[in-house]
């Protein structure tokens, strides 16, 4: 069967938080591209601001984004940027 049960799987909430996170920005960046915005800009301007109206409401974006709070994002954002360069 090649089932290890000797394994232990391990569960993070937090994981499975942030994924959600990335999901999310993925979602409002698309949206905003395809309103013809800068996602850099736009997006740094609502976490700088904590003004919902630099999101697009196109495709539900500004609603999706507000689900977590600014830090949550700022959090995601960093960890994501500390693992590319292999510190994390």
């Amino acid at each position: 069967m090649g089932d290890n049960t000797e394994t232990t799987r391990r569960f993070s909430a937090k994981e499975e938080f942030l994924s959600e996170v990335s999901l999310v920005l993925r979602e409002v960046c698309l949206a905003l591209k395809e309103k013809g915005y800068d996602p850099l800009d736009q997006i740094v301007g609502y976490l700088l601001s904590g003004d919902p109206a630099y999101i697009t409401s196109y495709r539900n974006a500004r609603v999706l984004i507000k689900k977590f709070e600014r830090d949550q994002i700022l959090e995601e954002l960093v960890r994501n940027y500390l693992e590319l360069q292999g510190i994390n």
